[in-house]
């Protein structure tokens, strides 16, 4: 069955009534009578949706995208394609975090979405599917319209959301969380664990720091392990992955929209910024950081305390900051030692 989404959409609306609220413009060939359903990035729009650029540097993008609006500089128009309704603004990024408001009001705010008909022990909304053999620990709360498959614990105190799907033989730890999420089969998630909260996304100006609505939702394979206290936020547009047999250490930070491969190892204290993507089989050694929309290939082994800013090829062994290959760093480690076993003490 196809998950019908955690947030409410609202009736399609006119480009013209868009154009109003962000305060854009329409190009004047264009009356605004038409309407989208929807929004989406660029590279994943159609006819019914709207969609934004910030810049040349997606260019390509734009050049390809099957939206029929996008909000977009006045400097880039003669960038866009000719079926594709501009909607001229100072600020696209910003416009299009007002227009997810327009169509996605329940996104503005953080929503309970609990109402429970027993009080004392664990919370069942009535409207929740429990699986054979689950077990709801003292405390522990389960929302309107979650499914939890057979076999799976829910802690004491643990929480899980407004249609959360969890799979069989799972495991949710003491105090966890987990909201807008999809979670596969024979995954663990450890004491104070947190998975689906909204991204950190803003549009900085002069005027503060507008919060974008987040939308997407987090999405985690078979036999994953999730360590305590450790984050996953939900995506953007897209969703936030985590692919089959993932392992990830206490105390771990996985931003929006990033995209973790299968059987992967991320250690305690790492940090992942939005967007940034690991193959499968990545190693990330304790304290390391990814810059986000970096790529890293298949089998990279990255050293604790390692700061990945550029894409990492498949294999590779990198280690310092910034990150580069094992080897280099090693060398110029060596070098640095030498050079501070020559060097005089100071004279008093």
């Amino acid at each position: 069955m196809e998950h019908p989404g955690f947030f409410d959409r609202g009736d399609p609306i006119s480009l013209r009534r868009i154009a109003e609220a962000v305060g854009a413009e329409l190009s004047s060939s264009d009356d605004g009578l038409a309407e989208i359903d929807d929004l989406r990035a660029l590279s994943d729009a159609s006819a019914t949706h709207l969609t934004f650029c910030t810049g040349p540097r997606y260019a390509k993008a734009l050049v390809a995208t099957k939206a029929r609006a996008c909000l977009i500089r006045h400097s880039d128009v003669s960038l866009i394609p000719t079926d594709v309704v501009p909607i001229i603004t100072d600020a696209p990024h910003r416009a299009f975090a007002m227009a997810i408001g327009l169509l996605y009001p329940s996104a503005l705010q953080p929503e309970e979405h609990l109402a429970y008909a027993t009080v004392g022990g664990p919370l069942v909304h009535p409207t929740a599917k429990i699986g054979e053999g689950v077990t709801i620990g003292p405390g522990a709360i389960v929302g309107r319209e979650a499914k939890i498959g057979a076999g799976t614990t829910i802690a004491a105190g643990a929480v899980v959301g407004y249609r959360v799907f969890i799979g069989a033989d799972c495991f949710v730890g003491p105090g966890a969380s987990v909201t807008h999420a999809l979670v596969g089969n024979r995954v663990t998630l450890h004491a104070g664990s947190r998975v689906g909260q909204d991204g950190f996304g803003y549009v900085m100006s002069p005027e503060g720091h507008f919060k974008i609505p987040q939308i997407g939702r987090v999405v985690i394979g078979d036999v994953v392990e999730l360590g305590a206290n450790s984050t996953v936020d939900r995506g953007f547009l897209a969703d936030t992955k985590i692919g089959e047999g993932t392992k990830i250490d206490n105390l771990v930070q996985i931003a929006h929209n990033v995209v973790i491969g299968r059987h992967c190892i991320i250690v305690s204290q790492t940090g992942i910024a939005g967007s940034a993507q690991l193959g499968d089989f990545v190693i990330l050694g304790a304290q390391s950081g990814v810059v986000e929309h970096v790529k890293i290939g298949d089998g990279a082994l990255i050293a604790g305390m390692a700061h990945v800013k550029d894409d990492v090829p498949s294999g590779a062994r990198m280690g310092g900051t910034p990150a580069r290959p094992f080897n280099e760093w090693a060398r110029e480690i060596a070098v640095v030692k030498r050079l501070g076993k020559k060097s005089r003490p100071l004279e008093g």
